[in-house]
């Protein structure tokens, strides 16, 4: 397949990386005149051949949001789409080392280098988890050491952006990710969220300064089982040169427990700081500590200095009053050519302007409202989207009653963003406060799927806080009630008979 040019544009050269679900290769932007790394997905590979339609359209929406995350540790997004049978990743073409082979180069990875790897990788984590997107399958492999010492993180571009689907096994039955660094709640099926992505950060640093994972086993089954049941080796009874302070970290980052875990990236890196080195002289190439030792300095070290280009004085232009209906009308546009990006700012920018001219509580700017709270579910900017779908929900309570399913629909709506977001406990409260009110809406012979849905939600988030006989409670009452309800062929009951068989092999182990 070399010389295979992809979208008209990318001449595919090399093969550097393959796997289960595609390959990876060094191609040339034909346009550009540059090099990139070019990733091929099968969906048939990714998920059952009648969800591969499903699947392409979350890829470009999970690319199209991850493309909005801005940090100099993460691979560049170029482009994205289908060629053929295939979707593909256009990337930044990396330069250096990838973290599995600096450490094998490197034995005993110095444990300086373990803490500046561990904090730049916070940092990125950070940008990543506040967008949210969980990475889901964070390891060496998947982490680049470049000449300048500085870290970047690859195939976020092919990890699922925090939504229903995360929790999903394979086709397969198996949860996704790398089992060596799955978390427990990711090893039982459950929800994951920004503390799925800190457990395996506690992996790596394990694998950095031991030298080995800290679970391992001959099958996935094993190495899962001990993720969820067996105490890890604290790291200095293998090398007692180890700062406790790091040991602690360590030990933290791998708890059962989601909340036993640090609350974020932020919090891990504050940890962190004491143990990073202090500012000295120019260090060699592929030295992690570097961008601590010589901040924002050039590679290769150059005593040159760049000028400040000059600032120019601009006289402010007043601003029109904005045409409330055009940009009604461009929005539709954009959605329609699916330019959710575009349209989220421009409703963003016209709600003050329609609440000025037809007032707060109007129509129209209510219509407006639920525009741009679901433009933002969409586009799944869930952190702004959850106190305008709180305030829809409020006003619409206030006006028709807390069973109004319109008012019921925006709670569900807020109730996802939470979970989205890693806020675990307040979704689990939301979906609870919600079951009834849907239950008691059903009519005789009416479909319960909003909420068994919502019922779903619960024992999958149960899983993720660790109370796995509460979840296997909760899914095994949502099975008896969907066979009754559909017939137990229905893809539901099926999906719940699989995650519960999933769980009891572990309680079997």
């Amino acid at each position: 397949m070399n010389g295979r040019v992809i979208a008209d544009r990318y001449e595919l050269s090399t093969v550097i990386g393959q796997g289960g679900m595609g390959q990876v290769w060094t191609a040339y932007d034909q346009r550009l005149d540059r090099r990139v790394a070019v990733k091929l997905l099968r969906p048939d590979r990714m998920t059952a051949a009648s969800g591969a339609d499903e699947m392409r359209r979350r890829f470009v929406r999970e690319c199209r949001v991850t493309a909005q995350v801005d940090h100099p540790g993460l691979v560049t997004v170029h482009d994205a789409g289908g060629d053929d049978d295939d979707l593909y990743l256009v990337m930044q073409y990396v330069e250096g080392a990838d973290l599995a082979d600096h450490l094998a180069e490197h034995d005993p990875y110095p444990w300086p280098w373990a803490v500046a790897i561990a904090a730049q990788l916070c940092s990125v984590l950070g940008a990543v988890h506040a967008v949210p997107i969980v990475h889901r399958d964070l390891k060496p492999r998947n982490v680049m050491v470049r000449p300048d010492g500085t870290v970047t993180v690859l195939d976020l571009g092919v990890a699922s952006v925090l939504d229903t689907d995360t929790t999903r096994l394979t086709h397969t039955g198996s949860p996704i990710g790398s089992p060596a660094y799955m978390a427990p709640e990711q090893a039982m099926g459950g929800a994951v969220g920004p503390y799925t992505d800190l457990y395996a950060l506690g992996v790596l640093l394990h694998e950095l300064l031991s030298g080995n994972v800290p679970f391992a086993g001959s099958t996935v089954l094993g190495v899962l089982h001990r993720h969820l049941y067996e105490a890890p080796v604290p790291i200095r009874r293998i090398r007692p040169e180890v700062p406790e302070q790091l040991e602690r970290v360590v030990l933290r980052l791998l708890a059962k427990d989601p909340q036993h875990r640090p609350a974020g990236a932020q919090e891990v890196y504050e940890h962190l700081v004491p143990l990073l080195p202090a500012r000295g002289g120019p260090t060699g190439p592929l030295d992690p500590t570097r961008p601590f030792l010589r901040p924002h300095a050039p590679w290769p070290d150059r005593a040159t200095t760049v000028p400040s280009p000059p600032v120019t004085q601009q006289t402010p232009v007043p601003a029109e009053r904005p045409d409330v209906a055009a940009a009604v009308d461009e929005v539709k546009r954009l959605l329609g050519e699916g330019s959710i990006t575009q349209a989220v700012d421009i409703l963003g920018g016209i709600l003050p302007a329609a609440a000025a001219e037809h007032g707060e509580y109007s129509p129209v700017v209510r219509i407006l409202r639920k525009q741009y709270a679901s433009t933002l579910l969409d586009d799944g900017q869930y952190r702004r989207a959850l106190p305008e779908l709180r305030r829809l929900a409020d006003d619409r309570t206030a006006e028709a009653g807390a069973g109004d399913p319109q008012a019921l629909q925006f709670r569900y709506e807020a109730a996802q963003c939470l979970e989205q977001l890693g806020e675990t406990a307040a979704a689990l409260a939301e979906y609870r406060a919600l079951v009834p009110y849907y239950d008691s809406m059903r009519q005789p012979g009416g479909d319960p799927g909003r909420s068994f849905e919502i019922r779903h939600r619960i024992g999958h988030l149960l899983l993720a806080v660790g109370d796995h006989a509460g979840a296997r409670q909760q899914l095994q009452s949502l099975l008896w009630d969907a066979e009754r309800a559909y017939g137990p062929y229905h893809p539901l009951p099926a999906e719940l008979r699989r995650a519960l068989e999933h769980q009891q092999q572990f309680r079997g182990a």
